[in-house]
């Protein structure tokens, strides 16, 4: 295959709502390109998109795949991505390569859920859109509500570029307003006569065409007055003001097509080699560091690895995005993520989805793969040695929103099961594996409930793991609120030498800025800023000696057990002062075992003293909501303990801000989905710790009694 230059080159990703025809219209544009001879369907679950067992079982596609095809000796790479917003991850990981986004939407049922998802995430990211409408030809379509949908949703920069003769069960027509001549397809699809515009259509097209020259003079001022001067702009001022507005998201063209029958598809590719800004046409990416990488093949080299995925009879599969320079096959690269590693790209492809085509040389923009590198994946940058420093800035997947614990049906599987997570979470940065000592249980982190049951059914159809999704503990922390005092002596005699040691402390609540206790005199200070949060002081205040300095150690490590096990449910406990101001020795029994027992013991009965209260993860939540659904979700909100911390509008959208209890949000993705029709998303992260309510606490420490007693 040719070397393609950076302006030969066109990066597309397909999003849209689940079911909208996305990877219908990428094998139509893998079948113009000439790439394949004939055209597969989900259907027949024979696509080069969709091409997983999961995939073909569920006919959607779960993960992104990476295609190309070739249109007028350019290159376009093509990223199909899911559709639910499960796998956003997969959509948000293609804004990062990609310089156009292609919506595509069903014209049968409009704007759906999933448009407006991946909607959000193209003004997050400032990428230019093009609209198409599929499936003109089924029954109920209807180009004019869809259309009117699109401008109501997404402003009035949505413009059409093309509209439908006859959509619906026979249609086979399109009006092109930009090139003003219609396109009529054969039966089955295949290649249009491109005729003049009917009588019938011409003054509706000329009035539309008008006004679609004027949309674009207005984006430039210079073409404004050319427009006004003479009432019209060139082909060659159109082109021009058609690709400056793409690119600036000053216009949202709309195309028409129907991909099923491969109508429309051919002058879809046409208007993006066209239209579509190329790789150097587009803002650079930033380093960590601030700097800007152009697009430029003679800079040094940089590429950002963007998705890692394993593939039958390959293994695992890096791919990645030229920045800048060119990559070669067998070029020593230097990975800064990985304390500068190096990596040998001994093999260069370019892939479309399982099928893969080696190449010698990929330039900047351009969109590759290689496999069997040693150290680096998603979202670790490779350089040449000439600028082996630079790290372009990671993509930023969004927050797990679902959790559940997870554990192997056969103990004897953990450890595959360990390992076979890992391997996934490599290839999905938004699954998410968390081996919690503190709740003993294999967390599981995800976007939603069919996001983890897909993990579920990758180790279970492929790892061959029989496994089950039990309720996730939360993680309560144990502190106190007022001062207590305690003692305990730790004495046993069993013939020969004996143990003994006796401590009395007092304990009191920590916070920051607080003065140190006067009844005691401090004489030594530890300061522990516990892993599980808040912090552990210890003072040592004994006179006289009556506990010998070097049993301290031992006290502080009897008193940090109890506190990684904390007394009233098994918690963490944090945010304790502790003063040891006695005790007593023997001169034969006392040793560090005794002086651990009795500091662990003495902390134990304290703290049942100091007002123990038990404390609860608490998470900022932020829900954007159809205005309409707003009632409904508040209601849901409250009910959860949430607190409403402030209200904004996004468009059509409500952004409710709360912060809500974790032990509140389980299974919250379904229940908000349910609520809205899948229409509402919400981002999640951790805020603080707070006590629970009395009547919450109760619970738990009564759970707790009875979950010791089933233990003894």
């Amino acid at each position: 295959m040719k070397v393609f230059q950076t302006n030969e080159i066109r990066n597309i990703a397909l999003i849209g709502g689940a079911k909208c025809g996305k990877t219908t219209l990428a094998e139509a544009m893998l079948f113009e390109g000439g790439i394949i001879t004939r055209r597969g369907s989900v259907e027949d679950k024979n696509t080069v998109s969709d091409y997983r067992p999961i995939e073909l079982e569920r006919q959607n596609s779960v993960i992104a795949s990476v295609l190309y095809t070739i249109y007028d000796n350019h290159k376009i790479n093509i990223i199909d991505t899911p559709g639910f917003d499960d796998f956003i991850g997969e959509v948000v990981s293609a804004f990062k390569v990609i310089d156009t986004a292609i919506m595509v939407v069903n014209a049968q049922n409009g704007v759906e859920v999933g448009t407006e998802i991946t909607w959000r995430h193209t003004n997050k990211n400032h990428t230019p859109v093009i609209f198409v409408v599929n499936s003109l030809d089924l029954e109920h379509a209807n180009f004019e509500e869809t259309t009117r949908e699109l401008k109501q949703q997404f402003g009035n920069n949505v413009t059409l570029m093309q509209y439908p003769v006859n959509a619906g069960t026979g249609f086979n027509s399109i009006i092109d307003l930009l090139k003003m001549k219609m396109y009529k397809y054969p039966q089955g699809g295949g290649k249009p006569e491109i005729t003049d515009i009917p009588d019938s259509e011409k003054a509706k097209a000329e009035e539309m065409h008008n006004a679609l020259v004027e949309e674009l003079a207005s984006k430039d001022e210079a073409l404004m007055e050319v427009f006004f001067d003479k009432g019209s702009l060139t082909e060659a001022e159109i082109a021009k003001a058609l690709k400056t507005g793409i690119s600036t998201r000053g216009i949202f063209p709309v195309m028409c097509i129907c991909a099923r029958q491969d109508m429309g598809v051919e002058r879809l590719l046409e208007f993006i080699v066209n239209s579509v800004p190329a790789p150097n046409e587009m803002p650079g990416v930033k380093t960590t560091e601030g700097k800007e990488l152009k697009c430029n093949i003679a800079d040094p080299a940089s590429a950002l690895v963007f998705k890692t995925s394993i593939e039958q009879h390959l293994g695992e599969v890096t791919f990645f995005k030229v920045f800048a320079g060119e990559i070669t096959e067998a070029m020593d690269m230097i990975n800064p993520n990985r304390n500068s590693s190096k990596e040998r790209l001994s093999q260069l492809y370019i892939m479309n989805g399982k099928n893969r085509e080696k190449v010698e040389k990929l330039e900047a923009g351009d969109i590759g793969a290689t496999i069997k590198l040693k150290n680096t994946y998603t979202n670790n940058t490779l350089n040449s040695p000439k600028n082996s420093d630079d790290i372009i800035e990671p993509i930023v997947f969004p927050n797990p929103k679902f959790r559940t614990a997870i554990k192997a049906k056969n103990q004897a599987e953990d450890e595959k099961m360990g390992a076979a997570l890992s391997e996934m979470s490599k290839m999905d940065p938004t699954l998410i594996v968390e081996y919690s000592k503190e709740l003993k249980q294999v967390i599981l982190h995800g976007q939603g409930e069919l996001h983890l049951n897909i993990a579920k059914w990758h180790l279970e159809n492929l790892e061959k793991i029989s496994i089950e999704f039990i309720a996730p503990k939360i993680p309560y922390r144990e502190t106190i609120t007022k001062s207590a005092k305690a003692m305990y002596r730790h004495k046993k005699q069993s013939g020969g030498a004996g143990q003994f040691g006796e401590v009395h402390m007092m304990i009191e609540p920590f916070r920051e800025g607080m003065k140190d206790q006067q009844e005691f005199p401090i004489r030594g200070r530890d300061v522990i800023n516990l892993d599980w949060g808040g912090k552990l002081l210890m003072h040592n205040c004994i006179v006289g000696g009556a506990i010998d300095a070097r049993f301290m150690p031992a006290i502080l490590k009897g008193i940090m057990e109890k506190m990684e096990e904390g007394p009233l449910t098994g918690s963490y406990a944090r945010d304790i002062v502790v003063s040891i101001y006695d005790g007593k020795m023997h001169p034969v029994d006392s040793n560090e075992i005794s002086f651990k027992l009795a500091g662990r013991n003495a902390f134990k009965e304290a703290f049942k003293n100091a007002g123990p209260k038990i404390l609860e993860p608490i998470y900022d939540v932020e829900v954007m909501v159809p205005e309409e659904k707003m009632g409904d979700v508040m209601t849901d909100l409250q009910g959860r303990r949430a607190i409403i911390m402030g209200m904004d509008s996004e468009g059509s959208y409500q952004k409710i801000v709360a912060r809500v209890p974790l032990a509140e949000m389980n299974r919250y993705s379904t229940a908000l989905s349910s609520l809205t029709s899948g229409r509402a998303t919400y981002s999640m992260k951790f805020a603080e710790y707070s006590q629970v309510p009395g009547d919450i606490q109760d619970k738990l420490l009564k759970a707790y009694e009875e979950q010791e007693k089933e233990e003894e």
